[in-house]
């Protein structure tokens, strides 16, 4: 079992930055790779970024360059973050932290970010 809480959701005007974190605990040994996902209003969940343990990263092409995926351990915790820079209204949404174990996803409860023109 593992445990996924988000922190750093909120409003930030267009063009500005905000950083997102979650905090995995409980089972942390056998997370794999762990995921930031979003879903806007009336729109299916989408993947953001991934990072795997070894630290290889993946974005969706609509944030390359604008988002970073990162991730470190501290106190049998494993943290993950996303840094969000130039956002954008379309950014706009509720996100989740995802950890993938072997077989099966762990979500966190979201945190809603709204990027105002």
């Amino acid at each position: 079992q593992v445990q996924l809480v988000e922190s750093g959701g909120g409003l930030v005007l267009y063009g500005g930055s905000l950083r997102l974190s979650c905090a995995a605990s409980g089972n942390i040994f056998s997370i794999n790779t762990m995921s930031w996902y979003r879903q806007a209003p009336g729109k299916q969940r989408e993947l953001v970024a991934v990072i795997t343990p070894s630290g290889a990263t993946n974005y969706a092409d609509s944030v390359k360059g604008r988002f970073t995926i990162s991730r470190d351990n501290a106190n049998n915790i494993v943290y993950l973050h996303l840094q969000m820079n130039s956002q954008k209204p379309e950014d706009t949404a509720v996100y989740y932290c995802n950890a993938f174990i072997i077989t099966r996803d762990y979500w966190g409860q979201g945190t809603q970010v709204t990027v105002s023109s």
